[in-house]
């Protein structure tokens, strides 16, 4: 199916969520908008844009730790496979895992500790704490960059 008439028919999904072009796939809660690629009528790009309207449908706004985040991409991409069915679209379930993995390993990597490089257990947004040394280290908020982990003095 092309990409017009997957929208045309997301659209009937939700009518407040609105699709807006754009240089990447992205669901803004706040603008309550489905980002896409203009275009794009492949298979990854399907499940991507469904994968997104999902946020929106499931009225993902905000997570509040690492591992909320991880569960909410798990559920847009439950919900993707749900509603493809109804477009015929059969999403590949090792891309869902891969997109899944970049998410556990990017959480994985933040939570390694910086002094003994052993796992850590997140206390707030950003800042975790090793279960083995005790020491604590700020990471980034942004999701799609290197996780640099700062030490932070106890």
């Amino acid at each position: 199916m092309n990409q017009d008439k997957l929208i045309a028919k997301l659209k009937k999904l939700d009518e407040s969520i609105t699709f807006e072009p754009a240089k990447s796939y992205y669901w803004s809660p706040k603008n309550q908008t489905v980002y896409y690629q203009e275009g794009d009528s492949t298979e990854v790009g399907q499940w991507t844009l469904l994968h997104e309207v999902s946020h929106g449908l499931l009225q993902h706004t905000t997570y509040e730790s690492d591992y909320e985040l991880v569960l909410l991409e798990l559920q847009a991409w439950d919900h993707a496979k749900k509603i493809s069915k109804k477009f015929k679209i059969k999403i590949d379930e090792d891309h869902v895992q891969d997109c899944l993995d970049s998410y556990r390993d990017w959480q994985y990597k933040r939570s390694l500790c910086p002094d003994c490089d052993l796992g850590g257990v997140q206390i707030d947004q950003k800042t975790y704490s090793c279960l083995f040394c005790r020491g604590k280290w700020q990471v980034s908020e942004a999701r799609f960059c290197r996780p640099y982990r700062k030490r932070t003095v106890n």
